[in-house]
Order: C-alpha cells, then sequence, then structure tokens
C-alpha cells in the first residue's frame, strides 16, 4: 500500500516496503531513507548512520536523525526536511531542533531533493544557520590513474592502523582546540571502525615506509549503493597519486565483487577533489544542501 508523503511523492508503507526489500534481496530491515527520500545524498548519509547505530524518526513533516554516541557530530543529529525555510518559518525551525536536541550547542538542518535549493538567504540569517550546497556524484566503474604511486594500498586491520587513521585526522583538520574536540574526533573514527568490524564496508589506506599517509573509507549499504567516506591526505604528501590509488582500489574491489553497482561520493564543488573525483570517472548526479549554525 502506498501513501501520499514526503514532498509530495508516494510513500511505501506496510507490505510494500518489504516487497521492496526482497526485489532487492538486502538482509537489512532498516530503508525509511530509500523509500522517500530523493536526495542520494542524504539517502546514502542516513543509510551509513542507520548501519553505525544512529536513529531516524519520522515526524511527519520532517525527519530526526539522532546519534547518541557522538552528540556533538552535527550531520550525525540533524533535522531533515523536504524543502527549505520560508520566510516566517524561522522560529518554527529553531523551536523543532530545541525540542528533539535540548543540549546541542548547534543546529543543523538538511533539505531533500536534487536541484540543491537552498532557500532564502536572509531566511538563513533570521534563523542562524548558512547554507553549504555540496556536489553528490557517481560512478559506476573507476578509469585508472595517470601516476601508480609506490605505497602499500590495504585495509586497515588492528589498533596501530587505526592510531595511525586518528593521527590522519588530526593532521588534514587540524589539532583538535580542546579536550571536547579531541573526544569528538575520537569518536568519529572509533565509529568508522564499528563499521568496518561490524561488517559494512573497509576502510583502505595508503602506506609509505609504514605509515599511514592517505586514506578512505568505503561502505556498501544495500540497494546496489557504496558510499565513499572522508577521502584524506596528509597535507604533506599530496600531489602524489596517494587517494586515487586508495579510491581505486576501494571502489574495484566493490564493483568487481559485485557488492554494489552505483558508488557515490559527496564533494564541495569548489575543492580541488572534486576534480580528481571526475578524473577516476564519477559524474556530477545532484546537489546537496546542509544548513548549520551555532545555537
Amino acid at each position: 500500500m502506498a501513501a501520499p508523503g514526503w514532498n509530495g511523492v508516494e510513500r511505501l508503507e506496510g507490505e510494500a516496503v518489504w516487497n521492496a526489500y526482497r526485489q532487492h534481496q538486502t538482509p537489512t530491515p532498516k530503508g525509511l531513507a530509500l523509500v522517500i527520500l530523493q536526495s542520494l545524498g542524504f539517502r546514502t548519509d542516513v543509510m551509513l548512520l542507520e548501519c553505525g547505530g544512529s536513529v531516524v524518526i519520522d515526524r511527519g513533516p520532517y525527519l530526526v536523525v539522532r546519534t547518541s554516541a557522538n552528540p556533538g557530530f552535527r550531520w550525525g543529529n540533524y533535522l531533515l526536511f523536504p524543502q527549505p525555510p520560508r520566510p516566517g518559518e524561522e522560529a518554527r525551525w529553531s523551536a523543532l531542533f530545541e525540542a528533539e536536541f535540548p543540549r546541542a550547542s548547534h543546529q543543523a538542518f538538511g533539505v531533500d531533493g536534487k536541484a540543491g535549493e537552498a532557500g532564502d538567504p536572509a531566511v538563513h540569517r533570521a534563523l542562524g544557520v548558512t547554507a553549504e550546497v555540496n556536489t553528490v556524484l557517481i560512478a559506476q566503474r573507476l578509469a585508472p590513474p595517470r601516476t601508480v604511486p609506490e605505497a602499500e594500498i590495504r585495509a586497515l586491520t588492528g589498533d596501530d592502523d587505526w592510531a595511525q587513521a586518528l593521527e590522519l585526522h588530526v593532521a588534514c583538520y587540524g589539532e583538535p582546540s580542546d579536550k571536547e574536540a579531541r573526544l569528538f574526533m575520537e569518536r568519529q573514527v572509533a565509529g568508522y571502525r564499528y563499521l568496518c568490524e561490524a561488517g559494512h564496508g573497509r576502510w583502505i589506506g595508503a602506506f609509505l615506509d609504514g605509515r599511514l599517509r592517505a586514506a578512505a573509507g568505503l561502505f556498501t549499504l544495500g540497494f546496489g549503493l557504496a558510499r565513499f567516506q572522508n577521502v584524506q591526505t596528509h597535507p604533506y604528501f599530496r600531489r602524489r597519486g596517494l587517494a586515487s590509488a586508495v579510491l581505486l582500489h576501494a571502489g574495484r574491489q566493490v564493483l568487481d565483487g559485485a557488492r554494489a553497482h552505483t558508488l557515490v561520493i559527496v564533494a564541495d564543488p569548489d575543492d580541488d577533489a572534486v576534480h580528481l573525483y571526475r578524473s577516476l570517472g564519477f559524474t556530477d548526479e545532484e546537489r546537496q544542501v546542509q544548513l548549520q549554525g551555532d545555537r
């Protein structure tokens, strides 16, 4: 049975949801995002968060995405709406966020859709958020990189590798400003390790002389989709082909093993990384809107 739902499209309910799961041969009972969201970026975001234990609640006019294990993670604790805020809705959106996340020091809102429609900047200012519109890219086959680095490309295993993953995270994003920021980083890396060890994907690294210098995660989500996360290269080791080698190794393992037919990656359209992804065969699919600010 289908019912009117998100963005005016039909939303699958009851037996129809389970029939969809059976057709796609996925074992997971989670899939609210799959059946009501238009945005491939948010669909894969939410599906990946669910794999890690996050909770998604359908409030009707919006979704609540909650990651209790890492409450400071903005894009693990946010509200997801089918359209951007309209004039006069600022107080309502803030009140809804406050009610769902009373202890949060941030506010974050996702906007479903494919065209990147973020709404009125004046409304954003009144709401106390800024808009980020990222590019969602997909690939069903990958092109070989121009250069092949002399590095060991392999999955991370064990405590030492994951300790190096945290070191790489700090090298890329900067030393945490305080204890809480350090804890946030540690929780993020621990979450990715949990996903890998639970069998949802692998974190692939490029090692030079035994040290991790580039890495990325790739997670299979069912329904033919696999999502890349956190492509990182140490600032002192960029432009050596390390990230390309990591992406190619991870992507080919998933595609050649028939664990997915579509790779998904999200990038800042103004960042150099988006050109790297396109050179490997990724093409622009849609634009994803995120609104965030401090409280």
